[in-house]
C-alpha cells in the first residue's frame, strides 16, 4: 500500500472515529415526545382520577383525556447528539434547547417542585371554574404560607393561619392584605384576624420598611378555596397546568345528570382560570399525537394555540376551539346533540 493510500485510510479512520466518539457526546437539547394520556372521568391505578365526596355524582361514558408531553434530557441527563439528531427527523417529536424547558438558575429539582406546585393550582382553579360554570357557591380565605426569619411576623403568623381581616376590615383578597399593610408607615403596628385552628385570634405585628421603603411583615401568603364538597384529583406523576380544562370538564360530568362526552373518546388541553378562561399550552403537536394514539376523535384546543395545532393536526383527529369553559362544555353539547354550531380551530 502507497504512504498516500495509507495516510487517506488513517484520516478516514479517525473521521469515523471522531463521529463515532461525537455522536455520544452530551448536547444541551431536550428532546419533547407524545407522553401519557388519562381519562378524566376513568380511573389511574385503579382509583378515580376524579373523586368527589359530600355531593351527589352522575354516571359517565367515554373519555375526556388529559394529555401529556415527555421530556428527554436535561442538566441531570443529558442526552447525546445521535438522540438528538432522531429526533430531529422524526415528525411526532420536538428537539428544543436546554434552557427552554431549564432555566439556567434553576436546578431539575426546582422544576420538578414548580411542576407540581402548578398542577396543584391547577387543580383548584379547576374546580373553582366548574363550580362557577354550575354556579355552586364556595369561598375564598388567605392562608399563611410562612414567614421570613427575622421579620416582624415570624413566630406571631403561623403557617395555616387563615387571615380573615386586616385591621378590623374583612378580606379573602391577598393584594388586599398587601395592600393594607403597605397603607402603614413602617413602625406602625398592623393587626390580622386570623383562624387557627378552631379559634380566632387578632395578631398585632409591628411593621417595618421593605423594598422601596414600603411597609412589610414579612409574611408569605396564598389564596385557598373553600368548596362545599371534597375533591379529589389523582393524576401520578403528571405535573404542570396544561389539563385545567379536561379536570373542569370531568368535574362537571360528574356533577351533572346525562353524559357530556355522549360516549365519545374526547382529549383536549389547556390552562383554566377561576372564571373559566382557557389559557394556551406548549407541545401541542406532541399532545394531538398523544391524544390520536389514545383513540380519541375530538380534540379541545385552546384558541391560542389553534393555528399552531392546524400545521400538525393528525388524521382523524377534531379540532374543536375552546376559548372558555363554558364554550368547551356547549361544543361538547352541540357534538352530542347534533344542535348548535362547534367552533373550529381556524389559522387566523
Amino acid at each position: 500500500m502507497s504512504r498516500r493510500a495509507l495516510t487517506l485510510l488513517l484520516a478516514g479512520f479517525l473521521v469515523l472515529a471522531l463521529g463515532v466518539v461525537g455522536a455520544f457526546q452530551p448536547v444541551p437539547y431536550v428532546v419533547l415526545s407524545p407522553g401519557p394520556t388519562e381519562n378524566t372521568i376513568g380511573l389511574v391505578d385503579n382509583k378515580p382520577v376524579i373523586s368527589i365526596k359530600g355531593r351527589q355524582t352522575y354516571p359517565t361514558s367515554g373519555a375526556l383525556q388529559l394529555v401529556t408531553v415527555a421530556y428527554q434530557g436535561g442538566p441531570a441527563a443529558k442526552i447525546d447528539l445521535l438522540t438528538a439528531l432522531r429526533g430531529w427527523i422524526d415528525p411526532t417529536v420536538a428537539v428544543v434547547p436546554q434552557e427552554t424547558i431549564f432555566a439556567p438558575d434553576r436546578t431539575p429539582e426546582e422544576v420538578e417542585q414548580e411542576n407540581s406546585v402548578e398542577m396543584t393550582d391547577s387543580q383548584d382553579a379547576a374546580t373553582a371554574a366548574a363550580l362557577n360554570e354550575l354556579k355552586i357557591p364556595y369561598t375564598m380565605v388567605v392562608g399563611v404560607v410562612s414567614t421570613e426569619k427575622g421579620r416582624p411576623a415570624d413566630g406571631k403568623l403561623l403557617k395555616g393561619d387563615e387571615i380573615n381581616a386586616v385591621d378590623g376590615k374583612p378580606t379573602n383578597d391577598v393584594t388586599a392584605v398587601a395592600d393594607a399593610v403597605k397603607a402603614h408607615k413602617p413602625g406602625e403596628n398592623v393587626t390580622f384576624t386570623v383562624t387557627r385552628g378552631t379559634q380566632q385570634l387578632d395578631v398585632t405585628v409591628p411593621t417595618v420598611a421593605g423594598p422601596k421603603s414600603q411597609s412589610v411583615v414579612g409574611v408569605m401568603m396564598q389564596a385557598k378555596y373553600k368548596f362545599p364538597f371534597e375533591v379529589d384529583i389523582n393524576v401520578g406523576d403528571v405535573g404542570g397546568p396544561s389539563a385545567g380544562l379536561m379536570f373542569s370538564l370531568g368535574i362537571i360530568d360528574k356533577l351533572t345528570p346525562g353524559e357530556l362526552t355522549g360516549g365519545k373518546n374526547i382529549a383536549g388541553t389547556g390552562t383554566i382560570t377561576p372564571a373559566g378562561e382557557v389559557g394556551a399550552i406548549g407541545g401541542i403537536a406532541q399532545k394531538m399525537v398523544g391524544a390520536k394514539k389514545s383513540g380519541a376523535t375530538i380534540f379541545l384546543t385552546p384558541a391560542d394555540n389553534c393555528a399552531e395545532a392546524l400545521k400538525s393536526v393528525p388524521d382523524g383527529l377534531r379540532l374543536v376551539r375552546a376559548d372558555t369553559l363554558h364554550s368547551a362544555v356547549a361544543a361538547l353539547d352541540a357534538l352530542r346533540t347534533g344542535k348548535g354550531d362547534v367552533p373550529a380551530c381556524d389559522a387566523g
